[in-house]
């Protein structure tokens, strides 16, 4: 009943953490204008993401452009679309296996031990899946890092972390620990059921022996 529990406690972690990637994925405040300087006194300001940029007016009003051309872009913005891609296809299939293998439900096969391997196989994609939205946005942020701190990058055009860059950490982390919760519970299951064949066995052998011994002769 426990390991139910903990089960459920880690998909629910990790249905969150696939929430969270995919408002990062959509958000475009992946990187946002900086107001470093003291001579700078900005209007507007400037948000981009991974498929558009967009402008906040002091009014309140807000103007975005997509992106029209996919290789007219930088490497890592590419890189980062790809991996968070793979990051959303990849939970949304680690929520649907999860299900099958959890001991709370009654789906698919009703052998235990078959349950825990397919969990186990959930809780690793959701591992997959937050580790590529982890390497999207901590690369994103470097690039963002690496700009801002070049001398040759006027003030006026260097950019701050975003906000959708905090939601993007806080989703991968969620889903890693829930993918990890689920791994763990099914693996402690699987040595409960090893142990416990273990010590099944010598009792085995002496009721076969005491069937033997007790045998009627011809």
């Amino acid at each position: 009943m426990a390991n139910s529990g903990f089960q459920l406690l880690g998909y629910f972690l990790a249905l969150g953490g696939w929430i969270g990637i995919i408002s990062t994925t959509v958000l475009p405040q992946w990187k946002q204008s900086s107001y470093a300087g003291d001579a700078i006194i900005m209007a507007v300001g400037l948000y981009e993401g991974l498929w558009m940029s967009c402008a906040s007016q002091s009014t309140g009003q807000v103007q975005c452009k997509i992106f029209d051309s996919l290789l007219s872009l930088d490497m890592h913005i590419q890189t980062c679309r790809a991996l968070m891609i793979i990051s959303v296809l990849m939970g949304f299939i680690a929520i649907i296996v999860s299900v099958v293998g959890m001991k709370c439900t009654k789906v698919g096969d009703n052998n235990p031990s078959t349950k825990s391997k397919i969990a186990i196989s959930g809780g690793s994609l959701f591992l997959l899946s937050g580790l590529c939205t982890l390497v999207s946005v901590s690369w994103y942020a470097t690039q963002v890092s690496s700009h801002f701190f070049d001398p040759n990058t006027p003030l006026n055009a260097r950019y701050e972390f975003g906000p959708a860059l905090f939601i993007g950490w806080a989703a991968a982390i969620l889903m890693m620990l829930g993918g990890s919760f689920l791994c763990c519970s099914c693996v402690n299951d699987e040595r409960r059921g090893q142990q416990f064949y273990r010590q099944s066995q010598p009792s085995t052998a002496r009721e076969d022996e005491l069937l033997s011994e007790t045998s009627f002769p011809d």
